[in-house]
């Protein structure tokens, strides 16, 4: 079904750019953000050729199928709160998916967010110059995954039964995005994000898992999130190390 641009843009009060097929919405939102575009600036696509994720690997962007989505943010915030940033960024996509869809979503630290085990939305986020480019993917109506990821991706279609509108799904994620901005840069700030993040995320604290950190791999149980928003986990031997970075995944 073809999407749906007007319906989007006569609900968000911003530019939005869309392309059948693009290289990356973060590359072309990048391009936007050094030439001075403004807040809230949006990049949509219907597919991506060279999609990308966390740590140089490429987003899975089936033609048609997903929310492949890149917001132009400018928000008054230092660098060091970049982390707590993605976090605020994956709380507004669980919102946006149950406000959409029905769909309750578990929080993977720092960048996942999960239904029954599986990831169903990733968060990638970006400085250029002055701004912050939040990239969003959201498997929204996969019927099947390539099989190196088949066995850690689900889709919103998958979980329901049903084809989902991306275009609704499109303006409940701008709007969430806007709320929980305003929420980090407001009287909240960084400790209202880590406290609704630790809430309603099943992996911020007691949850034993393995964390890939290149060569190396770190096991231990999750103790919560330092006030920069990174993860602590308590080694077996009692002794805490902080993750800056890295892949988590459940033992």
């Amino acid at each position: 079904m073809p999407f749906d641009l007007e319906y989007v843009r006569q609900s968000w009060p911003h530019p939005v750019s869309y392309f059948a097929t693009i290289d990356s919405t973060m590359l072309e939102a990048s391009r936007l953000a050094m030439a001075g575009c403004e807040q809230g600036t949006v990049v949509i696509a219907d597919e991506q050729t060279a999609g990308q994720g966390r740590h140089g690997r490429r987003w899975h962007s089936e033609p048609n199928a997903g929310l492949y989505v890149s917001i132009v943010l400018r928000p008054s915030l230092l660098a060091d709160s970049l982390p707590v940033l993605t976090l605020a960024l994956g709380l507004a996509a669980a919102d946006a998916i149950a406000e959409a869809t029905g769909i309750a979503c578990d929080l993977r630290w720092p960048n996942d967010v999960m239904v029954e085990n599986k990831k169903v939305a990733g968060i990638l986020v970006q400085l250029v110059d002055s701004a912050a480019i939040a990239g969003i993917g959201v498997n929204v109506n996969h019927t099947k995954f390539p099989p190196e990821i088949a066995g850690e991706a689900t889709s919103i279609k998958m979980i329901s039964g049903r084809a989902q509108s991306r275009e609704q799904l499109l303006v409940a994620l701008l709007i969430a995005v806007d709320r929980w901005c305003g929420v980090l840069e407001g009287q909240g700030g960084r400790a209202e994000i880590l406290r609704m993040f630790s809430q309603r995320s099943s992996y911020a604290r007691n949850k034993r898992v393995r964390v890939e950190q290149g060569a190396l791999m770190l096991e231990g149980t999750t103790a919560g999130l330092d006030p920069s928003g990174f993860l602590i986990i308590r080694q077996d031997n009692g002794k805490e190390q902080l993750v800056l970075a890295g892949g988590v995944r459940p033992c």
